[in-house]
């Protein structure tokens, strides 16, 4: 014999309410009295007045409110655009310059170069940040960084 043919898969829906011999008659299995036993009953995270879960454990982590969005690009970064003449060398490479040819996206406000990577052509650079390597590679090749002065709140 298989097993399938001892076994019923499909029972009806059980009607609760329907008289004593039905076996969920009465109080339709809910028990006797108590807030359980009432309709429209949602007690999901409540623990009989412990302390819940949720208040017990700690607070992780943190939105900063005052986020600038920086957008980083190294130095190799720019040797390959240059490569894959996103960008010329006699143009002025800037936050305004970079999110017009969309080489970086529109949630940026700031820019910052880092100085992973070599750099052989003269290059004009208008930056908000500049690393110390960055700056010393991009004048040895020739050229030239302005960095407008921040304003101290």
């Amino acid at each position: 014999m298989k097993l399938n043919t001892l076994v019923k898969t499909n029972y009806p829906k059980l009607r609760v309410g329907r008289g004593i011999g039905s076996g969920k008659g009465k109080t339709s299995g809910r028990g006797v009295k108590g807030q359980k036993s009432r309709s429209g009953v949602a007690i999901k995270s409540f623990e009989g007045g412990q302390m819940p879960l949720y208040r017990r454990l700690p607070k992780r982590g943190f939105k900063k409110i005052g986020k600038k969005n920086i957008a980083i690009l190294n130095l190799s970064d720019l040797t390959i655009f240059l490569k894959n003449k996103k960008i010329k060398i006699q143009d002025e490479i800037s936050i305004k310059n970079l999110s017009e040819k969309k080489l970086i996206g529109k949630k940026y406000s700031k820019l910052k170069i880092l100085g992973k990577g070599e750099v052989k052509e003269k290059l004009k650079i208008t930056t908000d940040f500049i690393s110390k390597s960055a700056r010393s590679k991009i004048e040895k090749a020739g050229g030239s960084i302005n960095v407008p002065k921040q304003k101290n709140i």
